[in-house]
């Protein structure tokens, strides 16, 4: 693991794109259904336990919070979308918000997209690998709880997943991974490696 990830620390937390701190150097957003495992995904990663909050209730993160891997590179907790107990004043604020990061956001680099192993590819997934591909997005997919399926079932749901996101874009890739089992992690972290532009440093 590249130590870096591990040097994560929080930021700042932004309601809306005048909030965010200066629109330089690189960042990957990560986005996902609100019950999908983002935030364990992002602790994970960074090998944290409570670096970005996990709630037992979805749909908490509503703002865009920003965590310092060093000065150029940032990883960005983007708002769970797609959970329906959520005042709709309050929905809108925080989609507009996102809306707004991915559309105007000049160094972000790619789009870490969370999704359940047991239920991929939802509407609001769709949607969100539409609007990916309409801006030039480039997108991994995490098939998230891959421990909750055998093997077989997993490979095959991976299989799926791939076949889906070629239709839309074939630069988009796709990989389980496990928070609980800690499986993943090394090709997760091959692709963050990638858009930070570490990759190109070795």
């Amino acid at each position: 693991m590249n130590p870096l990830y591990r040097q994560a620390s929080f930021l700042t937390s932004a309601a809306k794109l005048t909030q965010t701190p200066a629109d330089i150097g690189y960042e990957v957003a990560f986005a996902g259904r609100s019950n999908a495992g983002k935030s364990s995904a992002i602790n994970t990663l960074c090998d944290q336990k409570s670096l970005a909050r996990t709630s037992k209730t979805p749909g908490r993160t509503q703002l865009l919070n920003f965590f310092a891997l060093d000065e150029q590179r940032r990883i960005v907790d983007l708002p769970g979308y797609g959970y329906a107990k959520v005042a709709e004043g309050i929905k809108r604020d925080w989609q507009g918000a996102l809306a707004d990061y991915l559309e105007q956001r000049e160094c972000l680099r790619g789009l870490m997209l969370m999704m359940d192993i047991r239920h991929p590819l939802k509407d609001y997934d769709r949607q969100m690998l539409d609007w990916a591909g309409h801006i030039s997005l480039s997108v991994h997919v995490l098939l998230t709880k891959s421990d909750k399926l055998k093997r077989g079932p997993a490979s095959s749901t991976v299989l799926k997943v791939r076949a889906g996101l070629e239709k839309l874009n074939p630069a988009f890739t796709v990989q389980e991974f496990s928070s609980l089992k800690r499986t993943g992690i090394d090709q997760a972290h091959a692709k963050l490696d990638e858009w930070f532009g570490y990759a190109l440093q070795e």
